[in-house]
């Protein structure tokens, strides 16, 4: 079924069941015999959407999570009480049609709105781009995604990197054409799929739908969707599962501390952490869902937010773009003076150099970015007065920011990831969703999608 059509049969059925207090917990939806104990792993967004939708339904339901807090890869920051920050999800992408558009409209989320309009680039010296530097970027850009779209249509399947590769080694690593390809390979798919060119497939990298509209951000922080699904429901902080028995005839959740006996058990682990087998599947996951957990790529995008005692940048710009030298070096920056009103700029590292950067002290990784800023604004810019910083890639609980498509693997094995087993096991996550993977929207339909198979049963 598609998508669009999926939200509007059921996948709204959440909004109205939840408003005041999320529902009483059984409101004579069923007799007792046929009321079923759910456990559900992990409270991020399509955890707790699964969640939420199971105990309107009537279900005894338990959300057991790992970390000590809720969301997943929600995580709004509280440190600037003036400003909350996203470290993980921040944009509603699309609004126009989009599920969580009418969530948040639902709890009265006050929203702004960053436009991609809004922005400037910069070439290597910091200069804006003339006129003649923007022609011939865009006859680069033009020049790349001619190639890729020819290569959609072309067999075997390879990288991006190796289908640009006939283009990019025409010029010296050294010259602006060699920064100019890089930069859009950085900035346009990089940054926005999160996996590096070197492994993102050809074929498939691009093969999400999207909603249309704005990018929206919450003024509160995208934490009040977790926090609003949440309500009224059994959640287990805390608990970190280390095998799951689902070949019985109750499915047995053993975690560090205790066990959770269940008739149907939702896993919502990201592919990052699936990939590292953190959690013994007894028995063993079936080959085709093994397959796909192996074949799918999960991607790195880290976030660095320095806050200034004012702005030194354009109060009209949302978007500020850098042309490094160096491969994806602080490529992509949001400015949110103009939207927020607040002196504060934040820079992307994604893929391998975002993973790279983990590495790095927070020291370090603000004096990298600062010397960007000061090639753009000038060396008499102000040092930032504080900072917060990501890394996602060694998150134990994540692995990972989202997932993409990389070489081998194809749309299909989000299909196989997200196929449940049998009456016991089912599974969701942005990774789940082939059509709107890597995204919250995504996470939260896969939620959705999860609930509805076992009111099914």
């Amino acid at each position: 079924m598609h998508r669009r059509n999926f939200v509007k049969m059921f996948g709204l059925t959440l909004m109205g069941s939840a408003h005041g207090a999320c529902a009483e917990k059984s409101q004579g939806y069923m007799t007792t015999s046929n009321k079923k104990r759910i456990v559900v792993i992990g409270a991020g967004l399509s955890g707790l959407a699964a969640a939420q939708e199971l105990h309107r339904q009537g279900h005894e339901v338990v959300v057991v999570e790992g970390r000590d807090r809720i969301g997943g890869r929600i995580w709004t920051s509280s440190k600037w009480a003036d400003m909350p920050l996203d470290f993980g999800a921040t944009w509603i992408h699309g609004t126009q049609g989009n599920p969580l558009t009418d969530l948040a409209d639902q709890i009265n989320a006050k929203r702004l709105t960053t436009s991609y309009d809004r922005a400037e680039t910069y070439n290597t010296s910091g200069q804006s781009l003339s006129e003649a530097e923007e022609t011939r970027l865009e006859d680069f850009r033009n020049r790349i995604f001619g190639a890729l779209e020819k290569a959609q249509n072309e067999d075997p399947d390879v990288s991006i990197r190796q289908v640009i590769e006939p283009l990019s080694r025409q010029f010296d690593k050294s010259s602006e054409s060699y920064r100019l390809i890089n930069f859009i390979l950085s900035g346009e798919i990089e940054q926005e799929y999160s996996g590096s060119t070197e492994r993102l497939s050809a074929h498939w990298y691009d093969s999400g739908k999207e909603f249309d509209g704005n990018d929206d951000l919450f003024v509160q922080g995208f934490g009040v969707i977790p926090e609003f699904l949440s309500q009224g429901l059994q959640i287990e902080l805390g608990q970190v599962v280390t095998e799951i028995q689902w070949e019985q005839p109750l499915v047995r959740v053993i975690t560090q501390k205790t066990e959770f006996l269940a008739d149907h058990v939702i896993v919502t682990l990201p592919l990052g952490v699936l990939q590292a087998g953190k959690v013994r599947f007894t028995p063993e996951l079936p080959q085709n869902k093994q397959i796909a957990i192996a074949k799918l790529g999960m991607g790195v995008l880290n976030k660095c937010y320095l806050r200034f005692p004012d702005t030194f940048w354009s109060d009209e710009v949302d978007w500020l773009e850098y042309i490094s030298e160096n491969h994806g070096e602080w490529t992509e920056w949001v400015s949110f003076k103009r939207a927020a009103n607040m002196p504060v700029l934040l820079g992307f590292n994604a893929a391998d150099r975002g993973r790279a950067l983990e590495a790095w002290s927070d020291e370090q990784i603000v004096e990298s970015a600062m010397q960007t800023l000061r090639t753009i604004n000038g060396v008499s810019i102000p040092e930032p007065i504080d900072y917060q910083i990501t890394r996602w890639a060694t998150d134990p609980f994540s692995l990972g920011s989202y997932s993409y498509n990389p070489v081998g693997a194809v749309p299909k094995m989000r299909q196989e990831l997200a196929a449940p087993l049998g009456n016991s096991l089912f599974f969701a996550g942005e990774a789940s969703n082939e059509d709107y993977f890597g995204t919250a929207h995504g996470a939260y339909l896969s939620g959705l999608r999860a609930a509805q198979e076992i009111l099914e049963i």
